[in-house]
């Protein structure tokens, strides 16, 4: 960026031609990115953003599922303007700094109880890698070779490393890069609303457990691990899970001596009511990956959390060369593990969790209005996670023909209105920062609601 733009202030139509001269943005295509009206933000107050032309907007995804307090929260800017005093980075490869060490142990004290070694990284989908090369590893040091491939759930998302789409399962994202991958045993997602033998809840789950075991029992002689996202699959479409599912998925895995990876990138950190997911139902993966809401949306920032078992095959002399052999650049930078630290501390202080409560009841109570909506044909929440799926017939579960954009369609109406939404397809995303007050919530499912009715209707 050039002195003039640094120093003064250019007009949006200006920034707007140069971004669409230099970027190239992700998920996007950018062919209609050069007609699409774009919204370029400038700053954020609390859980408002705010573009160029002084527009204010509800961030209703949370800056894409990570921000947790708000923007411009002073604890967390103090944090990070205190460290950077210090130093804004040093290399995690043969040294050590204290702010790294300090989160280690916050993150550790509220991690499931058996998870007890942490490894940095910059995002969910490295976190998600160095999980799958851990489990990998282990298994190879400790004499079993043949254990090296991977179950997953059908819709799964990890990320978009090579190693976390191989695992993920999505084709609209993943069927380009299949040539790349490596093949992976898919277990079927405990989709309700689309299962193929009816939506009865007891049957659904019996059925996607029994798929569960089957691939487990028939494969556990090669398998390292089984990866999911624990109660909801974000990117899926927000695709929840019974009660006693992951339970279930902790016995099995022990049961056929194959590793559970808990991916917690979208869940962790409070989106599901508690701190973590696997909270829920007190239980404990071998590996753990979390980010996004680490920092409470301020800085990259990712961690892989292992139990002693797992770091324990990793040690031995020099020579033996047992070391994990991973690591970033920016691994435990500084000034991240600060805001970290500091948003950990906020959970603390605020009692966030706790707050939190009334807000997931209201948000419940508040999403039974849409059924209303005669384009509306399944809800699915778990804490602050919000998917609504938009059919074209509620009794036929008809979908959407995707040249329709109809999620598209209805996010730019929100924003019309003063909200950031996003859509996954045929569903819309609600995923507020915890910190967002009940009055904003309020406003916020007012502007959804209007924007699909008006779309759709």
């Amino acid at each position: 960026m050039n002195t003039r733009m640094r120093d003064k202030k250019i007009g949006t139509a200006e920034l707007i031609a140069k971004d669409r001269k230099y970027l190239w943005h992700p998920f996007t295509q950018m062919k209609e990115w050069q007609t699409d009206k774009v919204v370029v933000i400038e700053k954020g107050e609390g859980c408002y953003l705010v573009d160029t032309e002084g527009r204010k907007y509800l961030d209703g995804v949370s800056s894409l599922w990570c921000n947790v307090h708000g923007h411009r929260v002073k604890e967390l800017d103090r944090a990070i303007e205190k460290q950077l005093k210090k130093i804004s980075h040093s290399t995690f490869l043969g040294l050590t700094h204290p702010a790294a060490i300090e989160l280690a142990e916050k993150l550790i004290a509220i991690a499931p109880k058996g998870l007890t070694r942490v490894f940095y990284s910059d995002s969910g989908s490295e976190a998600v890698e160095i999980a799958l090369k851990m489990a990998f590893q282990y298994w190879a040091q400790k004499g079993c070779p043949g254990k090296k491939k991977f179950s997953r759930l059908v819709n799964a998302y990890h990320g978009d490393t090579l190693g976390s789409v191989s695992v993920g399962g999505i084709d609209l994202f993943h069927r380009i890069y299949k040539p790349l991958l490596f093949d992976t045993f898919a277990i079927p997602s405990p989709y309700r609303y689309r299962w193929e033998t009816g939506s009865a809840p007891g049957k659904v789950k019996k059925e996607a457990l029994e798929a569960m075991e089957k691939v487990l029992r028939e494969h556990h002689a090669e398998l390292a691990a089984f990866v999911m996202e624990p109660l909801m699959q974000g990117a899926a479409g927000m695709i929840g899970q019974p009660p006693g599912y992951i339970s279930r998925a902790r016995e099995l895995t022990r049961k056929y001596n194959t590793l559970l990876i808990f991916d917690e990138v979208a869940t962790g950190f409070g989106r599901t009511g508690k701190m973590f997911a696997a909270n829920h139902e007190n239980i404990t993966p071998d590996i753990m990956a979390v980010a996004k809401g680490i920092t409470g949306g301020y800085l990259p920032l990712a961690a892989t959390l292992a139990t002693e078992e797992i770091y324990g095959a990793f040690l031995g002399r020099h020579e033996e060369f047992k070391t994990f052999f991973h690591g970033h650049t920016y691994t435990a930078n500084p000034l991240a593990c600060a805001a970290a630290i500091a948003n950990l501390e906020l959970f603390e202080k605020q009692k966030t969790l706790e707050k939190l409560q009334p807000k997931i009841r209201l948000i419940k109570e508040r999403l039974k209005a849409f059924y209303k909506l005669k384009c509306v044909g399944n809800i699915r929440q778990c804490g602050v996670m919000v998917g609504i799926e938009l059919v074209r017939d509620q009794r036929t579960k008809e979908a959407f023909d995707p040249k329709e954009k109809i999620g598209v369609r209805v996010i730019e109406r929100a924003r019309k209105k003063g909200a950031i939404l996003r859509p996954l397809g045929p569903v819309i995303v609600l995923m507020p920062p915890l910190g967002m007050t009940e009055a904003e919530l309020n406003g916020l499912l007012d502007i959804t609601y209007e924007s699909i009715k008006e779309v759709t209707e």
